[in-house]
C-alpha cells in the first residue's frame, strides 16, 4: 500500500509537469510577451469607446490569464467604464485555468471562449440597461483631494522605487499605472493597502528574481520531452536513463518551491505586478515563471486528487476505480453544473485550475466546465474587492446567474445529443 502511494505521488509529479505544466509555461510566456508589447493600449481604447465597452471588456476578459481583466477594475471606480463592462469582463475571464485548457484541449478552449463571450456581452448590456452600476458608484465613499495628498505623502514607496531603478523605465521613480493615477484612492488601495510585490530584501524575492532563469531552462527541456511524449517517444530512454522522471519530478518540485517562495497560493497576480509586467520584459519573465509555477502546482494537486480517488474507489484496482469514477461522473447530472458554478465563486485561480484539470481527466461534464468558466473571475476580482466590496459582491452574484443558466442549457444539449 505504502509503495503504491509513493508511486502515485511521483508519477503524478512527472506526468503533470511533462503533460501539462511545460505547455502551460510556453503558452503563458507567449501571452505574457503579447501583454508586455501592448502595455495597456487596449485598456485605453475601452475608455474611449462608451457604446462598445461591454464588447471590448469581454474581449479583454477572453485573453488567457488575468492581466487584462485586472486593468479594467480601477476604471469602474474612476467612472470611466460601466458596471456592465466589469461584469462582461469577469464573465469572459477564465483566469489561469485557460492555460491548462489551451495546452491540453484547444478545441474545448475555443468552444468555451465563444460561449463565454456571448454570455458576457449579453449580460453586460443587460446590467447597463437596468443601470445596476449607477447606485454602486454613487454609494462609493470619496476622500477629499487634500486628504488623499496627505495620506499619499505618508505611505511607503520603497518597493516601487526599488523596482523602478531595476527596470529603468519608470517615470519619476514610480510605477506607470494603468487604469488609475499615482496618489489617487485606487493607488492607495492597490499599491499600499493591499499585498503587492514582495520586499526586495526578503528570501522569497531573491529566490524568485534570481531563480526564474533556471526555471525557464527546466521548462524548455521539459517542453522538448513533453512534445516527444505526444509522439509516443519513451522519454526515459533518451540520452540519460530516467530523464523524463528526473525533469518531471524536479520540475514539479521546483514549481512548488517557487510558488511558496512567491507566497502565491490562491491569488497569483496582483494589480501592481501586472503593471510591472507591462513595463518590463524582465518582470514579464519573472512573474510569468511564478505564474507557471502556480498553475503547475495546482495541476499537480488535481492529478493527485484524481489518482488517489481512482485508487481508493477501486480499492487498489485502477481499472475498477476508473469505471466507478465514470459512473459517478455520469450520475452527478445537474449537481456537477451547480458545483462548477459555485467553485467559480471562490476568488483566485487555484481551485479553478484544479476543476479544469479534472475536466481534462474526464471527471466532470463539459457543461460543468462551462459553468465554472463563466462564474469564475480568477485574480481579476481582487482589485475590485480591495477598492469596493459591495461592487465585487454584486459582480460575483451577477456572473453566477448566466453560469448556471447556460450550464444547465448545455447540460441538456450534452445529454440529449451526446455532444462535447
Amino acid at each position: 500500500m505504502f509503495k503504491d502511494i509513493i508511486e502515485i505521488i511521483l508519477s503524478s509529479a512527472e506526468n503533470s509537469f511533462l503533460q501539462v505544466g511545460v505547455f502551460v509555461g510556453a503558452v503563458l510566456l507567449l501571452f505574457g510577451y503579447i501583454d508586455y508589447k501592448n502595455s495597456g493600449a487596449f485598456v485605453r481604447k475601452i475608455e474611449q469607446s462608451k457604446k462598445l465597452q461591454p464588447v471590448l471588456g469581454a474581449l479583454l476578459g477572453l485573453t488567457p490569464g488575468c492581466g487584462g481583466a485586472i486593468f479594467i477594475m480601477p476604471l469602474f471606480v474612476k467612472g470611466k467604464v460601466s458596471f456592465g463592462t466589469i461584469v462582461a469582463t469577469l464573465v469572459a475571464t477564465m483566469g489561469d485555468a485557460a492555460f491548462v485548457l489551451i495546452s491540453t484541449m484547444p478545441f474545448h478552449y475555443i468552444l468555451v471562449s465563444v460561449l463565454s463571450f456571448v454570455a458576457a456581452v449579453i449580460t453586460g448590456y443587460i446590467v447597463d440597461y437596468f443601470k445596476v452600476g449607477d447606485k454602486l458608484v454613487s454609494n462609493m465613499k470619496k476622500i477629499s483631494k487634500e486628504k488623499l495628498e496627505e495620506i499619499h505623502r505618508s505611505v511607503d514607496h520603497m518597493t516601487q522605487n526599488y523596482e523602478c531603478k531595476n527596470i529603468d523605465v519608470c517615470k519619476d521613480d514610480l510605477i506607470s499605472h494603468i487604469g488609475h493615477d499615482e496618489g489617487d484612492e485606487i493607488d492607495l488601495a492597490l499599491h499600499h493597502r493591499a499585498k503587492g510585490h514582495q520586499d526586495h530584501n526578503s528570501l522569497g524575492y531573491k529566490f524568485t528574481h534570481r531563480g526564474f532563469t533556471f526555471y525557464w531552462i527546466v521548462i524548455s527541456i521539459g517542453l522538448i520531452l513533453g512534445i516527444a511524449l505526444l509522439f509516443q517517444v519513451d522519454v526515459n530512454s533518451l540520452f540519460i536513463p530516467g530523464l523524463g522522471t528526473i525533469i518531471g519530478i524536479g520540475g514539479t518540485l521546483f514549481s512548488i518551491i517557487l510558488m511558496i517562495m512567491g507566497k502565491k497560493f490562491l491569488q497569483d497576480e496582483t494589480h501592481e505586478e501586472a503593471e510591472l509586467k507591462a513595463m518590463s520584459l524582465k518582470e514579464t519573465l519573472i512573474h510569468s515563471a511564478q505564474e507557471t509555477a502556480f498553475v503547475s502546482t495546482w495541476v499537480y494537486v488535481a492529478y493527485l486528487i484524481y489518482e488517489f480517488s481512482v485508487f481508493g474507489l477501486g480499492a487498489g484496482n485502477y481499472g475498477a476505480g476508473e469505471a466507478i469514477m465514470t459512473e459517478v461522473m455520469t450520475s452527478a447530472g445537474l449537481a456537477a453544473v451547480i458545483v462548477g458554478a459555485l467553485i467559480g465563486i471562490i476568488p483566485g485561480c487555484g481551485p479553478q485550475v484544479i476543476f479544469v484539470t479534472l475536466f481534462t481527466r474526464g471527471t466532470v461534464p463539459f457543461a460543468a466546465l462551462l459553468a465554472n468558466a463563466i462564474s469564475q473571475d480568477g485574480d481579476a476580482l481582487f482589485p475590485l474587492l480591495a477598492m469596493d466590496r459591495k461592487s465585487s459582491l454584486w459582480a460575483t452574484i451577477i456572473t453566477t446567474i448566466p453560469a448556471i443558466i447556460l450550464g444547465v442549457l448545455i447540460y441538456y444539449i450534452e445529454i440529449n445529443f451526446n455532444l462535447f
